[in-house]
């Protein structure tokens, strides 16, 4: 059933509609990077100024500089880590436009749903970017003490993640929130595995961008498939 939903959603990958929510999220996505990156060097530039006083060094000119360095290099290291969830969480502002593109290819006899208010959407966003980086930042921790299963780690704690999400965003359209969440529950195995299978790209560059929009597209074709079987 997931190879199945999966290889459905790759044969709709060329929809426009698919097309327009990836640059919305990749374009989004790096202007919040670019202005996160901004805000701390403004930080950086108020806390220490053109002038500090280092012991033994004394006054130095130099150190503003030194810090806006190398908070460039932090940040494209952190950016390494951060791009493929941050991206996740602000595509799924747009998901819906691709389970509505799913749902009008493969199961047009559906009754058409009332859209998701901007605000709702916009809250689980947050919600949703929040827990991806809070999760993410405090994996890093368990990559540099478990270094072997690092890879692991990332794709089962984001397979989790994008499963959970994508899966209740395709149920909820349906079933509204609390139906979604039952479904789920119910369900937690085969979606985590299907999750977890979303994830394994996650490590491609370039191939990773197109995650969240097969994902959703993925999910959704589950969620027909469980709903009906149930």
């Amino acid at each position: 059933m997931i190879f199945n939903a999966f290889f459905k959603a790759l044969g709709q990958i060329g929809d426009p509609r698919f097309r327009r929510v990836l640059f919305l999220g990749i374009g989004l996505t790096f202007a919040l990077l670019v202005a996160v990156y901004a805000g701390f060097l403004i930080l950086i530039q108020t806390l220490v100024g053109p002038e500090a006083i280092v012991p033994v060094l004394g006054e130095v000119r130099w150190l503003d500089d030194l810090l806006s360095i190398s908070s460039f290099f932090f940040m494209i290291i952190l950016s390494v880590f951060l791009m493929v969830p941050v991206a996740s969480a602000i595509t799924s502002m747009f998901l819906e436009e691709v389970a509505q593109a799913v749902e009008d290819r493969h199961y047009p006899h559906l009754p058409k749903v009332a859209p998701v208010p901007f605000w709702d959407g916009l809250r689980d966003t947050v919600n949703f970017l929040g827990v991806l980086i809070g999760a993410n930042l405090l994996a890093i921790i368990l990559y540099v003490f478990l270094s072997p299963f690092a890879l692991f780690i990332f794709w089962g704690l984001n397979g989790f993640l994008l499963g959970r999400e994508y899966f209740t965003l395709a149920a909820m359209r349906r079933l509204g929130r609390e139906g979604a969440a039952k479904l789920r529950r119910k369900h937690m195995g085969t979606i985590w595995i299907a999750g977890t299978l979303m994830a394994m790209p996650l490590s491609v560059p370039l191939v990773n961008l197109l995650i969240p929009i097969l994902g959703a597209a993925t999910f959704t074709h589950i969620f027909h498939a469980l709903h009906a079987r149930d």
